[in-house]
């Protein structure tokens, strides 16, 4: 028996339960918090340029209104999927859908860059909630292997779908309303998810989940914000004591928050789960692929909009085809898995990630829109490949009763892969662009201040420096450009490095099972 299946291969006693009419139902509700939080990530990218005109926000709080909402919702969902095992997943799933509502209303409204962050912060908590419940559920919803497989197929799709329907609906909205429509777009999405799961979804919990460990739900939080604290002051500032200090102390309370966790009779995260090979590697593959996937997104949206002067829309249609081509590859991974070794098919999707990014190092300053098209493509296309065998694999290890914590684990390392792929990856493509955009000759050191800011910045400092506007455009944008080559070639190798170790790893799996 291949990996790939023995790692779908059913642990109960005779044949499980197939899933009927409702289930599939039931499947469609749980992929919209996905659908739901997926346009949330992506549309902001687009709505950047307009939040730069209209809030003026410094270079640290545009890096905090996209990254923030990742952030808080990375450092609670260990808590929020142990919660779900207590309290029920459906219960947890519809509070998180009132709350992302709700949030999305004030962010929307917000007249201030702090206002839009606190906001941000809001629909962190409440994503928490979403996305370990629909995992959750699923599992419990689906006990046939083969079912399960296509049901986690369908539900990772949604990621991807979400990134492409986002770039089209903000695109749309962003030509024709305020900047704020782009959170607006969640509410029908939430009464619907409100409207339908209590009909449709049945409840789930863990009967016996034993104490809830409030001092390792602070820990988790704490070590993740803390170290986000301190790379983005770091970031923003260069190396300084209280960036290090910060990161310090993340890593402590990281390393206590685990020593907690092995101690504990009943952990808020099982650790153990990491002896098994094909979890241990599927959490580390889908960390790497979402941490670079991700902060993509975020530069090039930027890259296309302000750099090729692109509308939203059509940006937004440029990426298009990658992000479909990741929906459709979730389901060839499904007919791969049949066929091939798990680690064969995880390494092909990373291969073609891999020439993707290394496409995105030759980007150039002008005429870079077919580069984009098409080396965003074979990343969307590795993506697809690698997600579904990856997410069957975490959950597949978990038994039914620890479903909520696994789960918590698999989207602890979408959501953290995307708020630190964003945090470093785009403070990589800040300092770059800071250090490259020298002073312009005719333009005043204030406004080279403004400049040096954002791209977005520089674009409205422009407009207030006619006489050295074009060549300050011009040295903006080659210096972020080089910002994006650089970055790109980071993602290249992060993946071709999780590629190799994937390959080993699984292929040693193989062998042992041979």
């Amino acid at each position: 028996m291949s990996t790939a299946a023995s790692a779908t291969a059913g642990s109960g006693r005779g044949s499980p339960a197939t899933a009927g009419a409702r289930e599939w139902a039931a499947l469609a509700v749980l992929t919209l918090p996905v659908l739901l939080i997926t346009i949330d990530m992506t549309v902001l990218g687009f709505a950047v340029p307009f939040l730069s005109e209209d809030l003026a926000p410094s270079g640290a709080q545009l890096l905090w209104i996209v990254d923030v909402y990742s952030f808080v919702l990375a450092g609670l969902l260990i808590t929020m999927g142990t919660l779900g095992d207590r309290i029920g997943r459906r219960r947890l799933l519809l509070i998180g859908c009132a709350g992302f509502g709700a949030a999305s209303l004030v962010a929307a409204y917000a007249p201030t860059a702090g206002v839009l962050i606190a906001a941000r912060a809001l629909l962190g908590v409440a994503g928490a909630t979403l996305m370990p419940s629909t995992l959750s559920l699923i599992r419990n919803t689906f006990h046939d292997p083969r079912q399960r497989l296509m049901a986690i197929a369908t539900w990772a799709s949604m990621f991807s779908a979400g990134s492409a329907l986002g770039p089209i609906v903000g695109g749309w909205l962003l030509e024709r309303f305020h900047w704020g429509s782009v959170f607006l777009i969640n509410v029908p999405v939430v009464a619907v998810a409100l409207l339908v799961t209590p009909l449709l979804v049945r409840e789930s919990r863990n009967p016996s989940p034993g104490r809830y460990d409030l001092a390792s739900a602070a820990l988790s939080l704490l070590a993740v914000l803390a170290v986000v604290y301190g790379v983005k002051t770091m970031a923003d500032e260069g190396p300084s004591v209280t960036g290090g200090l910060a990161v310090a102390l993340g890593l402590g309370v990281g390393y206590a928050f685990v020593r907690r966790q092995l101690r504990l009779t009943t952990p808020l995260i099982d650790l153990k789960l990491f002896a098994i090979r094909e979890f241990a590697v599927g959490v580390a593959t889908n960390f790497t692929v979402v941490f670079t996937l991700i902060s993509s997104l975020f530069f090039l949206t930027q890259y296309l909009q302000l750099v090729q002067g692109i509308s939203p829309m059509r940006a937004g249609l440029l990426l298009v085809p990658g992000l479909s081509m990741a929906v459709v590859m979730h389901f060839v991974a499904v007919a791969l898995a049949r066929r091939l070794r798990m680690g064969t098919v995880i390494v092909i999707g990373l291969a073609l990630a891999a020439t993707g990014y290394a496409m995105l190092t030759t980007l150039p300053m002008t005429d870079g829109a077919v580069f984009v098209g098409v080396g965003f493509g074979l990343i969307g296309m590795g993506a697809g490949v690698t997600d579904t065998l990856t997410n069957d694999a975490i959950m597949s290890a978990a038994p039914p009763s620890r479903a909520g914590a696994a789960s918590a684990v698999s989207e602890t390392a979408y959501e953290l892969g995307a708020a630190l792929g964003v945090a470093l990856l785009g403070s990589v493509v800040t300092a770059m662009y800071r250090t490259g955009l020298e002073s312009v000759p005719g333009v005043a050191a204030s406004t080279m201040a403004e400049a040096r800011e954002t791209l977005g910045g520089a674009v409205s400092a422009a407009q207030e420096a006619p006489q050295g506007a074009a060549a300050l455009l011009n040295a903006a944008r080659a210096a972020f450009t080089d910002g994006v080559q650089m970055a790109s070639l980071i993602a290249t190798v992060l993946i071709v490095a999780i590629a190799v170790h994937a390959g080993i790893m699984l292929r040693r799996r193989g062998q042992e099972e041979t």
